[in-house]
């Protein structure tokens, strides 16, 4: 039977390999940075239960949204035309508060959170239907 002869790799050849693999790592860290930052919800806009800022006392908030379910798919809260103040999934107990003038919002699954308007509870919706609304300052 005849041989395979298997010739050894040159050093060459392993150190562009090492660093093609390199380059793969550093770019999908890059792009998972970049997808974590472009989601981040901005400081200024909600503030969650229990935060520092203007007591609740004393400023009742335009909107207040309180996950009840284990999680409450796809909230977004959104300024008309301008900023979105909160986009993602909430989980069991989550709650955030707004204070702007007008707020757009669109619930996924309006069955699976409490939303209060200028300090007045909103009709709860059924479980799994969507629901889009806007509220403004009283």
């Amino acid at each position: 039977m005849g041989r395979h002869r298997t010739e050894p790799r040159g050093i060459a050849q392993v150190a562009l390999t090492g660093l093609a693999v390199l380059l793969v790592v550093v770019l999908a860290v890059i792009g998972v940075r970049a997808l974590l930052a472009s989601q981040q919800v901005p400081e200024s806009a909600p503030m969650r239960a229990g935060t520092t800022g203007t007591p609740a006392a004393e400023r009742t908030p335009t909107l207040r949204i309180q996950c009840v379910a284990d999680t409450c798919p796809s909230v977004t809260v959104r300024v008309p035309g301008g900023d979105v103040l909160h986009v993602g999934d909430m989980t069991l107990g989550e709650e955030y508060e707004w204070f702007e003038d007008e707020i757009d919002v669109v619930l996924n699954d309006a069955g699976t959170v409490e939303v209060v308007e200028n300090g007045v509870p909103r009709s709860p919706g059924e479980p799994g239907e969507r629901e889009s609304f806007t509220v403004k300052r009283s």
